[in-house]
C-alpha cells in the first residue's frame, strides 16, 4: 500500500511513521510504546481493510483518530486539532464538549503522565 504525502510524493506505508506522529501527541502522557505499537498496527488494518492501493496521509491521520481516542484524551486533542484543522478556541471547546459527552472511557482517563491516580 502506497501512502501519498501532501507534496504528492508516494512511498510505502510505514507502521514506524504513525507511531512517530502519534508520539508527539502522546509526550508526556502516560501512553506506551506498546499502546503505540498495537494503535498502528489497528489502523494499518483498518486502511488495509479499504483495499486501496493508495491512501493519502490526512486519511491515516483521520484512521488514527478513533484508536488514539481510547487510549488518551489529551493526545486525542493534541493530535485531532492537526487533523481536523482545529483553528479557534471554539474548535477545542466543541471537541471537548463532544469527549465529554461521548461513552468511551480512554485507557489513560484517570492517571497522570507517571500513571499515577489524578486527584481530583
Amino acid at each position: 500500500m502506497s501512502v501519498i504525502k501532501r507534496s504528492g510524493v508516494a512511498e510505502p506505508f510505514s507502521r514506524d511513521k504513525v507511531v512517530s506522529g502519534v508520539r508527539k501527541a502522546c509526550q508526556g502522557r502516560p501512553v506506551t510504546d506498546v499502546d503505540l505499537a498495537q494503535l498502528a498496527q489497528k489502523v494499518e488494518e483498518t486502511i488495509r481493510a479499504t483495499g486501496a492501493s493508495q491512501v493519502e496521509t490526512n486519511e491515516i491521520g483521520l484512521a488514527i483518530l478513533p484508536f488514539l481516542r481510547e487510549l488518551d484524551d489529551v493526545a486525542f486533542l493534541r493530535f485531532a486539532s492537526v487533523y481536523q484543522s482545529f483553528a479557534s478556541v471554539t474548535d477545542f471547546e466543541q471537541a471537548i464538549d463532544a469527549l465529554k459527552n461521548d461513552d468511551i472511557t480512554p485507557k489513560y482517563a484517570d492517571e497522570n503522565v507517571d500513571g499515577e491516580p489524578v486527584d481530583d
